[in-house]
């Protein structure tokens, strides 16, 4: 288990250089243990199989994160053959998420559509620095209860999603921005395991 723990203390009396921070992340990428992903890809494999849908969450940087890979995963798998995964951004919509927010509460923005769309079978992907959001919380809880597989990209200690999700690629580093590069670089790695899958059938 890779472990770089930067405190907020710490951050504050050393001086950022773009070298440090270009270490901790390599030595992330050389260190980690990458077979939680294929493993993950041979799951959405699978879902592509059966045409269920994967919605995928997080807040913030992890908000923009999901979108991004919700096109990585439409287009970017198979840009030819057009099977590619049914996959949706519970971030996207701007009027839905600010609806919900203020209508029902905001740990509510992304377990409320889940109500509404996710299907037994289906699978959510959350997105998360400390794991411990309420809305991802949440989130994780509906699908559960909907009969959807879970599974969570997570930073820090892993927090509560950690502990609800069936499946985690945790990687344990107390930076925020750092366990958002991982988070598109997991996806990313996602891509381009089911691509090549697609490109051998």
């Amino acid at each position: 288990m890779v472990q770089l723990k930067m405190d907020a203390a710490d951050s504050t009396m050393s001086k950022f250089t773009c070298a440090q921070y270009a270490s901790q992340l390599a030595l992330i990428l050389r260190s980690y243990d990458w077979r939680n992903v294929e493993a993950l890809a041979r799951k959405f494999s699978l879902l592509r199989e059966q045409g269920k849908c994967i919605y995928i969450c997080g807040n913030g940087g992890s908000a923009g994160n999901a979108q991004h890979l919700a096109n990585d995963f439409l287009y970017g798998v198979s840009p030819k053959t057009k099977k590619a995964l049914r996959v949706e951004a519970l971030s996207a919509n701007a009027s839905v998420l600010t609806c919900l927010g203020n209508d029902v509460g905001y740990h509510a923005i992304f377990s409320h559509q889940l109500e509404v769309k996710g299907q037994p079978g289906d699978m959510l992907l959350v997105l998360s620095g400390s794991g411990n959001s309420a809305n991802i919380v949440e989130a994780l809880n509906t699908a559960k209860q909907r009969g959807m597989e879970t599974s969570a990209i997570l930073g820090y200690d892993g927090g509560k999603s950690k502990q609800i999700a069936d499946s985690v690629i945790h990687i344990n580093i107390n930076d925020m921005q750092i366990s958002e590069d991982l988070q598109l670089i997991v996806g990313h790695m996602l891509m381009r395991l089911l691509r090549q899958k697609e490109i051998a059938c």
